[in-house]
C-alpha cells in the first residue's frame, strides 16, 4: 500500500509539473506545414530531417499542437480513433532513445490487427517492435487528477500486445518533441493472448520473452513501467487532461514497453509469450 501511495503523490506532482509545460512557439502556419509533412512521410513511406534542428524554438506543446492537425487530417480521411499509445514510460526505453519523459500517440482503426497477422514491411519506416501490455477501458477515465486505482476501476481487461514502431523522422538526434510530432512513431499494434481482468493478476509482475524468427532477443517484466503500467495510463489521462481530452470506453491503451525496441526485417517473424497472459505473433513480408 505504501508503494501505490508514493506513486499517486508522485503522479499527481507529475501532472502539475507538466501544466508548466513552455507554450507554445511556433505560428500556426508553420505547425500545419509540419503536420503536411509528416503526412506525406507517412503516404510515401519516407524520412524527414529533424524537426528540432530546423525549429530549434520548438516546444513539447508545439509536437502535440503538430500531432492533433495530423490526427485530424486522418479523421477527415475516414479514419477513426480507437484508443492512445503511451510511449518513454520505462528506464530502458528512455535510455534506449535518449528521451527522459513519456509522450503519447493516437490510434487509429487501421493500425490495430489481431494475433498472426501478415504485415507489409515496406508500409513502415524505421520498423522496431516493442512489448506491451494492452488496457481496454469499461469505464470512462478522465484527469487531472488519476491514479492507479482509477485506472483499474475503469479497466475491462488486459492483452497482450506488440507494438509496432514507424518513425519518420531521422533517428539520430531525435528529441521528445520530433517524436510526438510524429504521432509517437506508432505504425501498428498487435493484440493477442486472452482477455485477463486487472485484478486477476499481479500487474508488475507480468514477464514476456520477445522472439525473433525463434530466437530470444529481449525479455522484461511490466513493473519496468512506471512501477506498474497502469501508471503510465494514469499518466495518460492526466496529460490529455491538459490538452482538454478525455478517454472513453473502449478505448484500447498501450501503456508502454517494458522490454528495449526490437530492429526487424523483412520476412522476420515475431513472437512474445506472456506469463498468466499468453502469446502474440506476427510476420513481417
Amino acid at each position: 500500500m505504501i508503494v501505490y501511495d508514493l506513486c499517486i503523490a508522485r503522479f499527481r506532482a507529475s501532472a502539475a509539473d507538466e501544466r508548466s509545460t513552455a507554450p507554445m512557439a511556433l505560428d500556426p502556419a508553420r505547425i500545419e506545414a509540419i503536420a503536411d509533412e509528416l503526412l506525406v512521410a507517412d503516404r510515401d513511406r519516407t524520412v524527414v530531417p529533424l524537426l528540432t534542428a530546423r525549429n530549434p524554438d520548438m516546444t513539447v506543446e508545439d509536437s502535440y499542437a503538430v500531432q492533433s492537425i495530423w490526427a485530424r487530417r486522418r479523421a477527415s480521411a475516414g479514419h477513426r480513433v480507437v484508443g492512445h499509445k503511451i510511449g518513454l514510460t520505462s528506464r530502458v526505453m528512455q535510455v534506449a532513445t535518449g528521451i527522459t519523459e513519456p509522450d503519447y500517440g493516437v490510434i487509429f482503426e487501421d493500425q490495430v490487427f489481431e494475433s498472426a497477422a501478415v504485415l507489409d514491411f515496406d508500409a513502415y519506416s524505421n520498423v522496431r517492435i516493442e512489448v506491451e501490455l494492452a488496457f481496454v477501458l469499461g469505464k470512462p477515465l478522465a484527469g487531472p487528477d488519476a491514479t492507479i486505482f482509477d485506472v483499474l476501476d475503469a479497466t475491462a481487461y488486459i492483452l497482450p500486445a506488440l507494438e509496432v514502431l514507424n518513425a519518420h523522422v531521422e533517428m539520430q538526434g531525435r528529441t521528445i518533441v520530433d517524436t510526438i510530432s510524429d504521432n509517437a512513431a506508432l505504425g501498428a499494434m498487435i493484440l493477442g493472448g486472452s482477455p485477463v481482468a486487472p485484478d486477476a493478476v499481479d500487474l508488475r509482475w507480468a514477464s514476456a520473452l520477445l522472439y525473433r524468427n525463434e530466437v530470444i532477443e529481449e525479455s522484461g517484466v511490466a513493473g519496468a513501467v512506471l512501477g506498474h503500467p497502469a501508471n503510465g495510463v494514469a499518466w495518460l489521462a492526466n496529460k490529455l487532461a491538459q490538452h482538454g481530452t478525455t478517454l472513453a470506453a473502449g478505448e484500447i491503451i498501450l501503456s508502454g514497453s517494458f522490454t528495449r525496441p526490437m530492429w526487424v526485417h523483412k520476412g522476420d517473424v515475431v513472437h512474445a509469450e506472456y506469463s498468466g497472459l499468453g502469446a502474440v505473433t506476427c510476420r513481417f513480408a
